[in-house]
């Protein structure tokens, strides 16, 4: 009886076993796939996150979930010990009527000098941010998170100039992100 059992257990194991390494396998592919740059998004070269860095006013963004109801959003980056990026999202809950903030870190996915990072704001899982535009003075900011459903206008001045928007919006249209899909948080002037 003893032996049957056995023979059923390696029958078992050797069934199991590579169904599990397809599913690790699977798993791990959809995992990078959440930080890929999407297609058609080509992130900014010549990068200097020393510049990028301190607070940033989100203009515009895409719907989801995660900032649904919040407004006077903004984002706050600074460097970590490790190398990464400490970012801070901040904004007002107009629900609760209080502030919501959320911790994350980011890193470079490639070379330190394209603007492509992936982050995390909850545990091992990673999103894209690439940084689609960004203006020579580092004022003004087009990401774009994993795929073109997640998207941002960010500004250093919390009421950036019409034409100045127009311009991001633009860009966006040309990556297929309707100009009606955005939520404006600040008015542009």
């Amino acid at each position: 009886m003893s032996l049957d059992l056995l023979s059923v257990f390696k029958g078992f194991k050797q069934t199991v076993k590579p169904l599990f390494m397809t599913l690790g396998v699977v798993t791990l592919f959809n995992l990078s796939g959440c930080t890929q740059v999407p297609k058609g998004v080509e992130p900014v070269q010549n990068f200097d996150l020393e510049r990028y860095l301190g607070q940033w006013h989100e203009i515009a963004r895409l719907d989801h979930s995660f900032e649904r109801g919040l407004t006077d959003v903004t984002a706050t980056y600074s460097k970590r010990e490790d190398g990464g990026v400490r970012v801070m999202n901040s904004g007002f809950n107009t629900e609760t009527q209080a502030i919501k903030s959320a911790e994350g870190k980011a890193y470079f996915i490639g070379s330190p000098n394209v603007g492509s990072l992936k982050v995390s704001f909850f545990g091992p899982f990673y999103g894209g941010y690439h940084i689609a535009k960004l203006d020579e003075d580092y004022q003004m900011a087009l990401v774009i998170g994993p795929n073109t459903d997640y998207g941002w206008i960010l500004a250093r001045d919390k009421q950036p100039g019409l034409v100045a928007c127009e311009d991001y919006l633009k860009a966006a249209e040309q990556l297929g992100i309707a100009r009606a899909d955005w939520i404006m948080d600040t008015p542009c002037q």
